[in-house]
């Protein structure tokens, strides 16, 4: 599809559709370009980095608030509060990326996203405590621009000011500054390079990283820009950035301009914004327009060829997830100690969960059950991003699926919880297949994009009842008359089984939690696991081994979307009721970050996530909760990439070590480059294994063999990647048997 042609279309199908009057036209116009500040920042950003930047509104919230403050509590003059705020929002985007952003240069775009999702968290926080200093308790409100009452002008059926003109004129005036710049100035073009090929840029000398600095700099001059100006004609966002209607709309307009075309993110983002308004005119719901937003992201995104670019085929960067947790190894697997030290840690944690309703009390068991709940939903993430390597920003829509059927199943045709679960599990299976068919040629973030407009479209409309009145007659009879309304009761298990009580709800979750657990450690280790683990390594090397790509993807969202599913009917019957919103995009945004925090490839991350995750929700008041899910996540991945499990991986190892030591026994998985000293006197042999990542060829894992370096270094996948090594031995490893480790003597 032609770049200028997806803006064309957007404006053909709201003329069709959608017939709005002029002023309408000009209200979106304006609305288009405090969208576009938004886009063409994400756009630099991407460029950049290859990565999503969901703190971008943030970034200029911070100055933003603090402009708003110089003007209402000091009384400063709006045109010097406005450059001081512009220059603190350059200082602040320079400083970010300096002391966070350019720590995670060499990780995967896995970690780099959620470490944006961590900026923005601890931005809001920031913004929410700056009022305070002067003592002020701000609302949302707007600030008089200099030229309000210079310019009125109406437009039927809106009325505009001199503070529109100002947003038009401001805004076309920054972003055609950043055409000129990347156009015409040296800056400009070694930013283009860099953004081409960071590597071949590096090689001609260009400060690839320096650069980077500036972009994000100028991408948070933006963002101020567009908090700024919304100011003047909607509001300051006191309590939190930009909205999510406005990072969406930006998102869509990234998708048409291929993530890296600024003009046609410029003009996407202006007939996103007229097409959004049409619907809002031509509708009484906000959040149909929401949706009808989300649908022009998974239109654009289903017929969009990618790869088609430069810069979308640069591999320098993988979106791979971090690295699958080890088992012990088989030479200390049967030592008594570990023998022991294993049963204590079984049994010290099933007495724990048996024994926590009592020492928490009704209140808190309430919690424990939740925490219980989206530690499933985080490990449907495992089996989909750490074990098959595809992203998704979508799995509380899946959840909320199986929530709906649940709930439907037991309150109106009496079926037995036992039976609905894994209906609602099969529900949420079917779901979750259709929106992984794009994956079958989307990767990475375009993947990932989709699977968060698809979650936004369902519960922003399909599974809200109150829009049942104005949707059309086919829609109401698949989905508004399927939503449960009112209480939903929980019925006797076998007809027997009473679990009304907040301690047997918790002990019902325990039960279907555990048993699900059980369930994917047993997927892990049969072929199926095996294949999805060989795939994420080198999806040619194991299709050269009669593995199917389609096949193996699809049953990577079949399973993920069934364990979404089940968690969303335990969570509706926990919370006894259904509401749409409660499952909206943040949700699944935050559920994404729970995962890579605990450890995506590990099922005991999925349980460590959920406990930080769920547990700094419902256990810190206020903003401190975006402190802890911000600053923390940030802590944790800067410490631990591989996340909380792999930092009780690595202890488990040095514990290992030492107890290898003392026993005496060589563990090559565990060490590097050993000398084993001959007694008789012949030539020492030096055997060598790599450092294990947790790769499917490690010794120690299932049996499988890899080939290690002879320095006993050991290179991760992403630079593989960028060597264009295959990886055909591993993932032969992971699809069937293969030999023991090679041994060099000298």
């Amino acid at each position: 599809m032609s770049l200028a042609l997806g803006p064309v279309l957007l404006i053909v199908v709201q003329r069709l559709f959608f017939p709005i009057p002029l002023g309408i036209y000009v209200d979106g116009f304006v609305l288009g370009i405090l969208t576009s500040l938004v886009a063409v920042g994400l756009v630099l950003v991407y460029r950049a980095n290859r990565v999503i930047n969901f703190a971008q509104a943030d970034l200029g919230y911070v100055p933003g608030v603090l402009t708003a403050m110089l003007v209402l509590a000091n009384g400063f003059n709006i045109f010097l509060a406005f450059f001081t705020g512009l220059a603190a929002a350059a200082l602040l985007g320079g400083a970010i990326e300096f002391f966070i952003i350019r720590r995670f240069f060499h990780s995967s775009r896995l970690i780099l996203t959620v470490a944006t999702l961590g900026v923005s968290s601890v931005l809001a926080f920031c913004g929410l405590l700056l009022p305070r200093w002067w003592d002020e308790r701000v609302t949302a409100q707007r600030l008089s621009g200099p030229f309000e009452d210079d310019f009125r002008f109406d437009i039927a059926p809106r009325l505009f000011d001199g503070d529109h003109l100002t947003v038009v004129v401001l805004g076309i005036a920054a972003i055609s500054a950043v055409g000129l710049l990347l156009r015409y100035t040296s800056l400009g073009i070694a930013m283009r390079a860099s953004a081409e090929r960071a590597d071949r840029a590096s090689l001609l000398g260009i400060p690839v990283r320096r650069l980077q600095g500036v972009v994000w700099a100028i991408a948070a001059t933006l963002a101020f820009m567009g908090v700024f100006l919304n100011s003047l004609v909607i509001g300051l966002p006191f309590g939190g950035a930009l909205s999510f209607a406005m990072l969406l709309r930006a998102l869509a307009a990234m998708m048409f301009a291929r993530m890296t075309n600024i003009p046609t993110a410029v003009a996407a983002s202006i007939a996103v914004s007229i097409l959004q308004q049409a619907v809002n005119w031509n509708s009484s719901n906000a959040a149909a327009s929401t949706a009808v937003v989300a649908a022009v992201i998974l239109v654009s995104l289903l017929v969009l060829r990618p790869g088609s670019t430069r810069a979308e085929q640069d591999q320098t960067s993988s979106w791979q997830a971090t690295d699958e947790a080890r088992a012990i190894p088989r030479e200390l697997v049967r030592l008594p100690e570990v023998r022991a030290f294993r049963a204590a840690v079984v049994l010290a944690s099933a007495v724990f969960a048996i024994w926590l309703p009592f020492w928490l009390g009704p209140g808190d068991t309430v919690k424990a059950s939740a925490v219980l709940v989206f530690t499933l939903v985080i490990l449907s993430l495992v089996v989909l991003t750490g074990w098959a390597g595809q992203v998704s920003l979508g799995q509380a829509g899946f959840m909320a699926v199986g929530a709906v059927v649940a709930a439907r199943l037991t309150n109106e045709w009496n079926i037995d919880l036992l039976l609905a679960l894994p209906v609602a599990g099969i529900a949420g299976m079917v779901i979750a297949v259709l929106v992984g068919i794009p994956a079958l040629r989307l990767r990475g973030l375009y993947l990932a994009v989709t699977t968060l407009a698809f979650g936004t479209a369902l519960t922003s409309y399909l599974l809200a009842p109150r829009f049942a009145d104005d949707a059309p007659g086919w829609l109401q009879a698949v989905s508004f008359n399927w939503i449960p309304e009112g209480r939903v009761e929980r019925t006797p298990i076998l007809g027997r089984i009473e679990w009304t009580s907040t301690e047997a709800n918790y002990y019902v979750t325990l039960a279907a939690t555990l048993v699900m657990f059980l369930a994917v450690q047993g997927i892990r280790h049969s072929r199926t696991g095996r294949v999805l683990i060989a795939m994420r390594e080198n999806s040619q090397a194991a299709q050269s081994y009669g593995v199917s790509a389609t096949r193996a993807k699809l049953m990577a969202f079949a399973i993920s979307g069934f364990i979404a599913g089940y968690s969303g009917g335990l969570w509706v019957h926990a919370e006894q009721g259904f509401g749409a919103e409660a499952y909206g995009p943040g949700l699944s945004i935050g559920i994404f970050v729970a995962a890579v925090v605990g450890g995506v490839g590990s099922v005991l991350g999925a349980f460590l996530g959920g406990l930080y995750w769920t547990g700094s929700f419902l256990f810190l008041r206020d903003g401190w909760t975006l402190l802890s899910t911000g600053a923390g996540v940030l802590l944790i991945l800067l410490m631990l990439p591989s996340g909380l499990a792999g930092g009780l991986q690595r202890l488990r190892d040095m514990a290992l070590r030492s107890l290898a030591e003392r026993k005496g026994i060589v563990v090559p998985s565990l060490v590097a480059d050993v000398l084993v000293e001959d007694t008789d006197d012949e030539p020492d042999t030096l055997v060598i294994s790599a450092a294990s990542n947790g790769s499917a060829g490690s010794a120690g894992s299932s049996g499988a063999s890899g080939v290690g370096s002879t320095n006993g270094s050991s290179s991760t996948r992403a630079e593989s990647e960028e060597t264009g090594v295959g990886q055909a031995a591993g993932a032969s490893a992971a699809v069937g048997d293969a030999g023991t480790p090679p041994e060099v003597t000298r």
